[in-house]
C-alpha cells in the first residue's frame, strides 16, 4: 500500500491550514483523514465545503448521520463507521438503530428503515435506483428534495470512503472505542 503522510498544518501545501484548523476547533484534534486528505487542497476544502452544504438539509441531524453511516457500512470504510457511529450517537440516533446498521441489519422503526435501504440502495447501484426503490422512499414519507439531498450525502462519503480505503487510514485514539471492521477480516 502506498505510504500517505499524516499531515500537521506545517507539513500540508498552505491552502490546506484553514480547513485543517477548522476540522481542530470542531473536534478538538485533527482527525487522520483530514491530516492526510490535506495533502490536496482541493480535496480538503472539497470534504468540508460538501460536509457543510450535507449539514444544511432538510434531513434531521440524526438522519444525516444515519445516511453518513449507512453509505460508509455499503463501502465498507472501517474509518467512517467508527466516525459516524460517533456522529449519529450525539445525534440523539438510538443505540439500536445504529447496532442495526453496524451489523448491516433491519432497522425495527419503518422510515429509518426505508432511509437505510436507499441510502444502500443509491450507493450500491451507483445511483441507478429504480422506479420501486424511489417509490418505497417517498411512501416513507420522504420528498423528491430528499432524494437529492442524499446524492449530496452519498457524494460527502465517496470522498472520505475512497481516501480512506487508499490510504488506510489509521483510526484515531478517539475513535477506537467505535472501531468497525469490514466483516470477514477481523483477527
Amino acid at each position: 500500500m502506498t505510504d500517505f503522510t499524516l499531515h500537521t498544518k506545517e507539513t500540508a501545501p498552505g491552502e490546506s491550514g484553514e480547513f485543517m484548523d477548522g476540522a481542530t476547533a470542531l473536534f478538538g484534534f485533527l482527525p487522520n483523514l483530514m491530516a492526510i486528505a490535506a495533502e490536496a487542497p482541493a480535496l480538503i476544502e472539497g470534504y468540508v465545503t460538501l460536509s457543510k452544504i450535507f449539514g444544511s438539509s432538510s434531513f434531521t441531524k440524526g438522519e444525516q448521520q444515519l445516511i453518513l453511516l449507512v453509505v460508509s457500512r455499503a463501502n465498507e470504510c472501517n474509518y467512517c463507521m467508527a466516525a459516524h457511529t460517533g456522529g449519529t450517537k450525539m445525534a440523539g440516533v438510538d443505540d439500536a438503530v445504529i447496532d442495526a446498521v453496524r451489523e448491516d441489519r433491519e432497522i425495527d422503526d419503518p422510515r429509518l428503515q426505508a432511509l437505510r435501504v436507499f441510502a444502500r440502495t443509491l450507493t450500491e447501484k451507483r445511483g441507478w435506483a429504480e422506479d420501486a426503490d424511489v417509490e418505497a422512499f417517498l411512501a416513507a414519507g420522504f420528498t423528491k428534495a430528499n432524494i437529492l439531498e442524499m446524492i449530496v450525502g452519498c457524494a460527502v462519503k465517496l470522498m472520505s470512503n475512497y481516501t480512506n480505503h487508499l490510504a488506510g487510514t489509521p483510526l484515531d485514539a478517539a475513535l477506537q472505542p467505535m472501531a468497525w471492521e469490514k466483516p470477514g477480516t477481523a483477527d
